[in-house]
């Protein structure tokens, strides 16, 4: 499977449809004083040891991996022969395939490092030893300012879903980890629990699933495209965009775009920059009954682009022609 991330845009995505941090912070608090696991079988045997939930199992192991396996960037992009072997029946098949599973996620936690399929690989091994019913799913990432207008393509990436009460719930624990950053990339852990039981109408914003059972929305391939990309603390803010609602736009060399933004805080400063201008500036916001509204000028150079900050942290970024 390609892994295509771009490692500086690695984002801190997505919101929690259904549960906040704050409800599984006793469960967090406990797996801060976890060790170091060098075997599936004990990681699972202690995550049921301590809950009885399936929630705060999948909690559990999420937030274990989140903060212990650092992503792997000398594996980043390097060449890999596709995985093959024989088989003669469906049990030997499915024999083998479970073993390059389990083989997998052991080497993901001895070496405490991986990419996404070793990350989502980890959590469905010691997912189904604790008791749970999940699975790895592959697809499409909106991770780059590239992205925005493109049909979801050849699969990059992948994460899980595991179900809980009947229903299944989305997470990412390799995009949880952390970030990449830096001239001379270096990867940091910054764990970012909007990964975990994210509302899918949130979770399509940077994934689009190879089998769109996995999607859980109605959204489309062509919805993927247009949307904008919305970088990690754009929803670690709990900010929304109301307007506009589209990734790209046509420069008519005058005029401006007009943005609403809900949930601003008293304080928050909006800036944005286009990538051609390299210049960051100050967006004259006006807030009212909660929403806030700044309008950014174009002008024949404003072309590339443009990002949006807030407390010079980048929320989201479109395409202007």
């Amino acid at each position: 499977m390609k892994k295509i991330h771009n490692l500086f845009f690695i984002i801190l995505l997505l919101i929690s449809g259904c549960m906040s941090a704050q409800d599984f912070a006793k469960v967090d608090a406990v797996v801060k004083a976890y060790p170091d696991f060098n075997d599936a079988d004990k990681f699972a045997a202690k995550v049921n040891a301590d809950f009885k939930r399936d929630d705060e199992k999948a909690r559990a192991i999420f937030t274990w991996i989140a903060t212990h396996i650092k992503y792997d960037l000398a594996a980043y992009g390097a060449n890999e022969r596709p995985v093959a072997y024989s088989f003669k029946t469906q049990e030997e098949k499915e024999a083998k395939q479970k073993k390059f599973k389990d083989d997998l996620a052991q080497k993901t936690l001895k070496s405490n490092k991986g990419v996404c399929q070793g990350y989502a690989t980890l959590f469905l091994v010691v997912s189904e030893k604790a008791g749970l019913e999940s699975v790895m799913i592959t697809g499409t990432s909106k991770s780059h300012p590239a992205h925005i207008g493109a049909a979801p393509g050849a699969s990059d990436h992948a994460w899980n879903a595991v179900k809980v009460g009947g229903e299944w719930k989305l997470l990412d624990a390799t995009w949880a980890a952390g970030t990449v950053t830096g001239e001379k990339p270096q990867f940091g852990f910054k764990f970012n629990d909007k990964y975990f039981f994210t509302n899918p109408d949130v979770f399509f914003f940077n994934h689009f699933p190879d089998d769109k059972k996995w999607l859980f929305t109605a959204k489309t391939e062509k919805d993927f495209a247009l949307l904008p990309l919305y970088y990690g603390n754009y929803l670690m803010g709990g900010y929304e965009f109301i307007n506009p609602d589209g990734g790209t736009f046509t420069n008519p060399g005058s005029g401006f775009i007009s943005f609403k933004l809900k949930n601003l805080q008293p304080g928050d400063k909006v800036s944005y920059a286009f990538s051609k201008e390299k210049v960051f500036k100050d967006a004259n916001s006006v807030t009212t009954a909660g929403i806030t509204e700044f309008q950014v000028p174009l002008s024949k150079a404003s072309n590339g682009i443009l990002t949006i900050y807030i407390n010079q942290k980048s929320v989201a970024a479109y395409r202007i022609r």
